[in-house]
């Protein structure tokens, strides 16, 4: 079998080994491929590994020989799965890799938020402690997390880690969770328990609210002018999900009128960021470029479930099948 991957150097960018796709079949890897570049590319190829390469009606239709697709990720919308499925294409997805690296890395946003680590890194590397008559220095108020509220917006296992981690800090938590019917009741996450309010009310009384909802119609913008308006002055607003489920232009307003105490976020509207984001040289902003799910030990699990998945529509068994 014939196996290309389109977009590689997300995954690795030559740090890790191929090695389990390649005891599949023949693979070919590209670290990134252009819309001009896919079809030559895929010419003869059953198997085509991607991540962000959009696959369109049109892509199907010049491609007789495909009959697999593998997303290197959790979400698939760069796959037209009705068009796949009319031409016999079997469309897997990898869920739950980065569940970990996730919840990990929305703790380390939130956390340059309150400690200002980098700030006061800088400062000491500039020579500022060395001129300083006092043996310790801060640059601007730290803040403490213990006592205060988290509220989680999407209770799915990555919110649920957030929570057990937020619990372990002293803090309290809430989640206003996809599951509508759970509103009013209280959530065991791990030691964790989470009291579910609906959505209002979850951010009316949260110090910090935590985004862990996919992007849906009904989830797109849920942060805009009049979410934000409902927040307690000086909360912290963390996105470890997608850019488009807030309204950049409304947070940046809400950093600028001091609304917002902090905005974290691994995560924009169009990425790679454009120049002129309105989030860019935003106050109290910290913005990591979609690198939640890129440890080492985060990738090799992707790759490997990648394999897995192939191994088996091989076998004649799929599974994480979208389409």
């Amino acid at each position: 079998m014939k196996i290309v991957i389109l977009d590689g150097s997300a995954a690795n960018p030559g740090d890790i080994s191929w090695g389990a796709l390649e005891k599949l079949g023949e693979v070919i890897a590209y670290d990134i491929t252009s819309k001009d570049q896919l079809i030559e590319r895929l010419k003869g190829a059953e198997c085509a590994i991607t991540n962000k390469t959009v696959f369109d009606k049109d892509v199907f239709e010049k491609l007789p020989d495909l009959k697999y697709i593998g997303v290197l990720a959790t979400g698939y919308n760069v796959v037209d799965l009705a068009a796949a499925k009319e031409h016999g294409v079997t469309v897997t997805n990898v869920p739950e890799y980065a569940t970990f690296a996730t919840a990990q890395h929305t703790m380390a946003l939130l956390l340059e938020l309150t400690n200002l680590v980098g700030l006061h890194s800088d400062s000491v590397a500039e020579g500022e402690w060395c001129r300083c008559p006092q043996f310790c220095y801060f640059k601007a108020p730290l803040t403490e997390l213990c006592g205060k509220t988290l509220h989680i917006i999407g209770l799915g296992k990555i919110g649920k880690r957030v929570a057990r981690m937020a619990f372990g800090f002293g803090m309290t938590v809430t989640a206003t969770p996809h599951d509508t019917s759970l509103i009013g009741t209280t959530v065991e996450a791990g030691a964790a328990k989470v009291r579910c309010l609906d959505f209002e009310e979850g951010i009316r009384n949260a110090d910090v609210v935590s985004l862990h909802c996919p992007l849906t119609e009904d989830t797109r913008e849920i942060i805009n002018g009049d979410s934000l308006s409902l927040f307690k002055p000086g909360t912290i607003l963390i996105n470890c999900a997608r850019g488009p489920v807030v309204n950049e232009h409304a947070v940046r307003n809400a950093l600028d009128t001091g609304l917002l105490g902090g905005y974290g976020a691994d995560v924009v509207c169009v990425e790679p960021m454009l120049e002129d984001n309105p989030l860019k040289g935003a106050p109290n902003c910290v913005i990591t470029p979609h690198i939640a799910w890129t440890p080492v030990e985060t990738r090799l699990r992707l790759i490997d479930m990648a394999a897995a998945n192939l191994k088996a529509f091989l076998d004649g068994n799929p599974v994480n099948k979208v389409n």
